[in-house]
């Protein structure tokens, strides 16, 4: 699904916009117990609690591909005969109305889910009647198709704190809190996917809050297949993919423009309006690192440690291995961050044997929110001419 698509699908999310008339789900304690099944009817609740719950529902198809979202494919034969496949459908054509079916799902999230307190599994159905659209997004009126899908999110479940409250009515203090609260889902999915604006029931899309954790155990216990790398880790890996193959040629000039180069092109395929998300498979790594400078000696086992670390075939979203909004430096005292179109700001230098990172200061210069002014026109070590004094260096581990 590209980011226009699942754009499509939230706006459903809103009282007035979606066929969700009721909301199932169970309750699941911290031993793994069912303490209760349910069956909300939304049209009846308040609106400040019908929107609350659509906001929840609707957190599972929110966020990045490829970071919160990972693209679920299923092959022919589990959609023909695979046992995963059949229940998500079943459930489907049931429109959520098959209790030993959900019961199966609330089991299989119950088995593969490790979480220390007590959640909600929560279920929606929705009938969305898709209009077609001309070359020019204009919307004609007519319907393509009736695309069904359910939205699951698990949801954990904590106990607010007790506080002391005042009630303005009573003219009295008295205890608040110590209240059951849902909270934000921790995981999700949709069934099928939106592709092309159609139903495609070869593909579902998996949702983690925390870019850290892919849940491996839930996605081949749910889906039948193995989870993606969580965005966390794939970051750790092209930063030592790098690390380790470009010993000599990473300095400052080349990581800054690894930086830039991969920053440039998510900025061109965002003015693109290209659809599809942009993914960076290893020819492109290769490529971004020779152009920025890594030597043909260096990079003669990238292609090892690149299929070692991330697989023959992956992909990866630029935006899970920089962040093109922010340019940070760093040592075991010290963070820096940039704006990344100001890093030319910055230097490394050697200055008598000393390493050191320099930044430009223009004026504006605040400390703890201070102005400050600066004193004398030299440094000790700086008088005369810098360039006799200094060069710009390398800071790697080689020296």
């Amino acid at each position: 699904m590209t980011d226009r698509e699942f754009a499509e699908i939230k706006r459903r999310f809103k009282p007035e916009k979606n066929n969700i008339t009721s909301v199932k789900g169970c309750y699941v304690t911290s031993t793994k117990e069912i303490r209760s099944t349910f069956k909300i009817p939304v049209t009846m609740l308040p609106d400040e609690q019908k929107e609350w719950l659509m906001k929840i529902m609707k957190k599972p198809i929110t966020g990045a591909v490829g970071r919160n979202l990972m693209d679920i494919e299923f092959s022919a034969d589990q959609v023909t005969d695979g046992q995963e496949h059949k229940l998500l459908s079943d459930i489907r054509e049931s429109e959520l109305e098959d209790e030993e079916k959900l019961g199966e799902l609330y089991q299989k999230i119950i088995d593969s889910y490790i979480t220390d307190g007590d959640y909600l599994i929560l279920l929606a159905y929705d009938r969305y009647d898709v209009p077609a659209y001309s070359k020019n997004a204009e919307n004609l009126d007519d319907s393509t198709e009736m695309f069904r899908y359910y939205v699951c999110a698990v949801c954990p479940v904590k106990i607010t704190k007790t506080a002391l409250g005042f009630s303005a009515a009573d003219n009295g203090f008295r205890n608040i809190g110590g209240e059951t609260s849902v909270s934000s889902p921790e995981i999700g999915f949709m069934f099928p996917c939106f592709d092309d604006r159609r139903t495609n029931i070869y593909n579902a899309v998996f949702y983690t809050k925390s870019t850290k954790e892919s849940y491996p155990d839930v996605v081949e216990t749910l889906f039948g297949t193995t989870a993606q790398m969580p965005a966390a880790e794939q970051k750790e890996t092209f930063l030592n993919i790098v690390s380790d193959t470009t010993s000599e040629s990473r300095n400052y000039e080349f990581v800054q423009s690894v930086h830039g180069m991969i920053s440039d092109m998510i900025t061109e395929h965002k003015e693109s309006h290209d659809p599809e998300p942009l993914m960076l498979d290893k020819n492109d790594v290769r490529r971004v690192l020779k152009t920025c400078g890594a030597k043909d000696e260096e990079m003669s086992d990238f292609d090892e440690k690149f299929t070692s670390g991330f697989g023959e075939r992956t992909v990866i979203p630029p935006q899970n291995i920089i962040n093109p909004k922010q340019f940070e430096l760093k040592n075991s005292y010290v963070t820096i961050n940039i704006d990344p179109q100001y890093s030319f700001m910055v230097n490394t230098k050697v200055i008598e044997g000393v390493k050191y990172v320099m930044v430009r200061a223009d004026e504006g210069v605040e400390v703890n929110g201070i102005s400050i002014h600066f004193d004398g026109e030299t440094v000790p070590g700086l008088s005369g001419d810098i360039e006799d004094t200094a060069k710009t260096t390398s800071v790697s581990d080689n020296e």
